[in-house]
């Protein structure tokens, strides 16, 4: 919920790319936290109560003028990449941290690729090297 409009810049960037690649809307389930620090809690609740093929955490968390940054990007980094290692599907880190707003908005930009767009091509492309990992062990 903080920096909204950057946030729905990288989920229009991301449901774009979704649907470039044959993806439909109706099969994406998006979840809204307060900010950055309830994502890996939220992905692990996801994960306990279904069954996605893979999960984005989009997000942007700008530098301030205090600490507060770099204890939250740096323990919702964390918390993702721990997931992540744990997890059989792909768990994609989207958020954005910048320095400053301006940083963030242009890297959510809708006009072409963001990063967003890059995270989602980032899953569909990790479900495949699942898939082919899971195949191969299977012979």
């Amino acid at each position: 919920e903080f920096n909204q409009p950057i946030i729905e810049n990288l989920l229009r960037g991301a449901l774009k790319a979704f649907a470039h690649h044959g993806g439909k809307e109706s099969d994406i389930s998006i979840y809204r936290v307060p900010g950055a620090f309830e994502i890996p809690g939220t992905i692990r609740q996801i994960m306990k109560f279904h069954n996605p093929h893979a999960i984005v955490a989009l997000g942007a968390v700008i530098r301030g003028e205090t600490p507060h940054f770099d204890y939250i990007a740096g323990e919702s980094a964390r918390g993702i990449a721990e997931i992540s290692r744990n997890a059989n599907i792909p768990v994609i880190n989207g958020i954005l941290t910048t320095d400053t707003a301006r940083q963030a908005e242009d890297r959510s930009q809708v006009d072409g690729r963001n990063k967003g767009w890059d995270a989602i091509e980032a899953a569909l492309q990790t479900i495949s090297i699942y898939q082919e990992i899971f195949s191969a062990a299977k012979c």
